[in-house]
């Protein structure tokens, strides 16, 4: 449902931009708000699971979410849009890190990338379904009502079921871990519930602590920058729905494209999380890191071959269609493969929720920018003209401008995220072993 709700707004991207008669690069500026809104919040989940279970903490973001997604589909005015997405931001914010270390706590070191597979498998067919489902209500109307509208209300009402799931059901997994036989069977999750209950002062010293702990990290520090440089493209990559309807294919088919894509990602995040693992198993200490750095270089022929050598013509269906499907094969391993389960063994598993929690501050609010920009190059730099544009046809020369704008945003971000992973096989080895040392030294304590 997370990843169903991000693809919302982009895959209507044509019909928000005319009902608000707005262009690409104010198109670009809501994915901005609610990525920098995302990235400056994120922090807020590693605190929060210092006092409150996973659960509680999962089912308050996505309710979030889930109301300034409705809130949208009622929206008449574009500031309106503006800021509910930023709440939208503050959802994803507390949701993401949560999860991923959740996820994290759910899965032993040699399956990790299995585990990180299936959570990216189960959202990028989220992500195909909601951007789908939107992209094809977007050209009906239902009791007078327009189609992206009853979308989102529709996407939000789903959302609130799911919240409620969550916190009724679901059990976080550090309430069966044992700690060791001497803490008297105490579980993680009860020595987080009694900090809690401690006074305020020594809950922020312990969250300062945490956050100096992590900042610290080398692994972290080398995943952060490829990850701000790495996560550009994919924010870029928001327009890909509304740039196939300007080259002239109608909902329908611009939503078959981008669901091709979404397939080949899913696929691709599963896939890298298994060859990962079986990668990690014949080279501990490098495995890993091969395997992102290939994901990372192959976006770069991939978006050569999307956006400068296949003919922009409905006549290239097909060749759009094997191309996004290959594409999102290929690079969508980085996250599943290297970056989730690396960060669950640099860290103690008191700091999970931390570190995913900083990662997604930088990368994302650093990234945020990439929409906007792609909107900018286009109009300012490449000649795109939102007065042009017809609803109906599509505009073949605002197309030939966007797409080179989405290939200065794609190409070199790719090359430098596979560049920024290097260092790690210098760094994972020793961080890695540092953690298992402070066990170590913490159970003979004990």
């Amino acid at each position: 449902m997370e990843k169903a709700d991000e693809n919302l707004l982009p895959a209507v991207y044509g019909e928000v931009s005319e009902a608000f008669t707005v262009g690409p690069s104010a198109l670009g500026y809501l994915t901005f708000i609610r990525n920098f809104v995302q990235g400056l919040a994120s922090p807020m989940a590693g605190l929060l699971v210092i006092k409150h279970d996973r659960p509680t903490v999962l089912a308050l973001g996505i309710m979030c979410w889930a109301f300034s997604t409705a809130a949208v589909g009622f929206s008449q005015y574009f500031w309106q849009v503006a800021i509910l997405r930023a709440v939208n931001g503050l959802g994803l914010a507390i949701v993401i890190p949560a999860l991923q270390s959740f996820i994290a706590d759910s899965y032993e070191d040699r399956s990790r990338g299995v585990g990180f597979g299936v959570l990216s498998l189960i959202g990028c067919l989220g992500g195909i379904g909601g951007g789908a489902l939107a992209t094809v209500m977007a050209g009906h109307e239902f009791w007078g009502v327009p189609g992206w509208r009853c979308s989102f209300i529709m996407m939000a009402t789903l959302s609130s079921l799911i919240g409620l799931l969550v916190f009724f059901f679901v059990v976080d997994p550090r309430k069966t871990m044992i700690i060791d036989q001497h803490s008297r069977q105490n579980t993680e999750r009860d020595v987080l519930i009694d900090k809690g209950k401690s006074r305020a002062t020594t809950t922020w010293v312990e969250s300062w602590t945490a956050m100096k702990s992590v900042m610290k990290v080398k692994t972290f520090q080398f995943i952060v920058l490829q990850g701000i440089v790495g996560s550009v493209p994919w924010t870029a990559m928001v327009f890909f729905t509304f740039w196939f309807e300007l080259i002239g294919f109608d909902n329908n088919r611009a939503a078959a494209i981008y669901s091709l894509f979404g397939a080949g990602t899913a696929i691709g995040s599963f896939l890298g999380g298994v060859i990962a693992d079986r990668m990690s198993l014949v080279f501990p200490n490098s495995g890993r890191i091969m395997c992102a750095q290939f994901s990372a270089f192959m976006g770069i022929p991939s978006s050569l071959l999307l956006l400068r050598v296949i003919p922009q013509s409905v006549d290239s269906y097909f060749a759009f269609s094997a191309t996004m499907f290959i594409m999102g094969l290929a690079i969508s391993w980085c996250a599943s493969a290297a970056n989730g389960p690396m960060f669950a063994v640099v860290v103690p598993p008191k700091n999970r929720t931390m570190i995913y929690a900083f990662d997604r501050a930088f990368e994302v609010s650093f990234s945020a920018f990439a929409a906007p920009m792609v909107g900018i190059l286009s109009e300012k730099i490449y000649g795109y003209d939102p007065t042009s544009v017809d609803p109906g046809s599509g505009s073949a020369q605002d197309a030939y401008a966007l797409s080179r704008g989405l290939f200065a945003m794609m190409a070199v971000p790719f090359g430098l995220c596979s560049l920024f992973y290097t260092p790690l096989y210098w760094y994972f080895k020793r961080d890695r072993d540092e953690v298992k040392r402070s066990s170590l030294e913490e159970e003979d304590l004990l």
